[in-house]
């Protein structure tokens, strides 16, 4: 069979989003044109990635083309809303590929389908008929730093990470490496330096 390449080349929408409750959380990115939806299903550490290249993207832009492209540096996410539904996952995401396209003046975002094979990286942002299923999303400067803004809220709406060992913390306990599996009692009260 061959390869699946979603194209969105004027999105009004790419977000990315969640379902279910912090420390169980599905990341998924959703691309929405005109009556066409997709959505994609990725691991958190996969959307903070993606957020931080686009922004060192955006910066290295900025760089080259100075004020010639309006890389949106002011720009504050105004798209809270959450995903559409129904959530119908395409496909769960493996290869990220972002380049520039001088032409349009655009961010490009390329996902790709998991697959067993080995991804050579002639795939990625090209549109061989051989290779794994793609989503490839066309952006604005500023609709990619929205894009990167928002998923940045998202990944830090989690479970809050512990002080000493950056885990997450759960809301049943918590039993930190760096105390050897101990639990830390704080006594919130004593301020006083009493105990040194």
């Amino acid at each position: 069979m061959s390869r699946v390449i979603h194209v969105f080349r004027q999105p009004e929408r790419f977000v990315a989003g969640t379902v279910g409750e912090p420390g169980d959380r599905a990341f998924y990115l959703q691309a929405i044109e005109d009556a066409r939806t997709i959505s994609v299903l990725l691991e958190k550490q996969q959307v903070s990635v993606l957020a931080e290249r686009i922004e060192a993207l955006l910066a290295e832009i900025a760089r080259r083309f100075g004020s010639e492209v309006d890389t949106g540096q002011e720009i504050e996410s105004s798209d809270n809303d959450p995903l559409a539904v129904p959530l119908e996952e395409e496909f769960r995401v493996g290869t990220m590929g972002l380049g520039w396209d001088a032409d349009s003046r655009s961010i490009v975002v390329e996902l790709l389908a998991v697959t067993e094979e080995e991804v050579d990286e002639s795939v990625v942002l090209d549109d061989t008929e051989e290779g794994p299923d793609a989503l490839r999303v066309f952006l604005s400067p500023v609709q990619a730093r929205e894009f990167a803004d928002r998923a940045e809220k998202v990944v830090s709406a989690g479970r809050a990470p512990c002080p000493l060992c950056a885990e997450p913390l759960d809301p049943q306990g918590h039993v930190c490496v760096r105390l050897n599996g101990y639990h830390q009692r704080s006594p919130m009260g004593d301020v006083s330096g009493a105990g040194e």
